[in-house]
């Protein structure tokens, strides 16, 4: 079975600014190496190298960059196609039909050089007839207070449960079925074609709430690199 990922490039990044006014936030470098290319090469060592890049603010930026070294991949130019990003979900729901029925979806503004994406959990995720598999962290500063909960069967929460529970951020990475953006649970039609804005939080949190999406925790390193001072920081720091 081919396994294709999807890697998200196509946010304004205004929290960057000045730095993304002239240069997309997954071009900006950790260690001599624009953000989405820590993503691509993490995906790659797992032997997934079908990918799926989707583009918008200074899209043209974005292949022009990565063309000489990875020439296989695809791209989805929402901001040539519709004049700007389409949010998460609708990006992913216009990439749907190179995607497949199962996929991983990573931000290319995230910075987890130690991940791993692995064999083993597409097909844990795909013979459990789930919607999404989500990847949580310990929740950052800026997100003291987490997006999902962690049941004790492996389910994902809309709200902490348990004595000691307590609520995760999310990575960006994940595992996801087709199904996830289609009807019942999407009313976007196959491939988007009228560019519509959908943002992924009320399908996940929906599909939450039917026990559809299972999620584990990640301790590795791992960053959203949100604002220049989180970047100077990594950059300050020893490279992995």
């Amino acid at each position: 079975m081919s396994i294709k990922a999807m890697v998200l490039a196509a946010g304004r990044g205004e929290r960057m600014r000045p730095l993304t006014d002239v240069t997309p936030k997954p071009l900006l470098e950790v260690h001599g190496k624009p953000l989405i290319q820590w993503a691509i090469e993490a995906l790659a060592a797992g032997g997934f190298t079908e990918l799926v890049v989707n583009t918008a603010w200074l899209g043209e930026q974005v292949p022009n960059r990565l063309r000489h070294d990875f020439p296989d991949i695809s791209y989805s130019h929402e901001g040539r196609d519709f004049g700007g990003a389409l949010e998460t979900a609708g990006g992913i729901a216009r990439a749907l039909p190179s995607l497949g029925d199962v996929f991983w979806v990573v931000a290319g503004d995230v910075f987890a050089p130690d991940f791993m994406f692995t064999r083993a959990a597409v097909e844990r995720f795909a013979a459990s007839g789930l919607l999404a598999h989500l990847w949580l962290v310990p929740n950052p500063p800026h997100n003291p207070n987490g997006d999902f909960g962690l049941d004790r069967d492996g389910f994902a929460t809309n709200a902490a449960v348990g004595p000691a529970a307590s609520r995760y951020t999310f990575s960006t990475i994940a595992l996801y079925s087709a199904a996830l953006f289609a009807l019942p649970n999407s009313k976007i039609p196959p491939g988007n074609p009228g560019g519509i804005k959908l943002a992924l939080a009320p399908l996940l949190r929906a599909a939450i709430e039917h026990r559809r999406v299972s999620a584990q925790i990640y301790t590795g390193p791992w960053t959203d690199v949100g604002t220049p001072e989180r970047l100077a920081a990594l950059n300050a720091a020893a490279p992995e």
